[in-house]
């Protein structure tokens, strides 16, 4: 799931090397957090937020399959 993100991520940005995702598990959950560059918040983000619904679509639906509940946090 981590490396989902990390690899959508870096195909949206300009700058890849400053994507950084890290994951917090519990037992049936998992709270995935990507970090960019200030400049390449727009790009993960979207216009009305579009992109950054599509990613946790994405992760939500691949989260099925491991039975567990999957957030995606974009932090600054």
């Amino acid at each position: 799931m981590v490396q989902l993100v990390e690899d959508i991520a870096k195909s949206l940005v300009d700058d890849p090397s400053a994507v950084e995702v890290t994951a917090v598990e519990g037992r049936q959950s998992m709270t995935i957090k990507l970090k960019v560059a200030p400049d390449d918040m727009g790009k993960v983000i979207g216009k009305q937020g579009k992109i950054a619904r599509a990613l946790r679509n994405i992760v939500r639906a691949a989260a099925t399959k491991e039975d567990k509940k999957v957030t995606v946090e974009i932090v600054q």
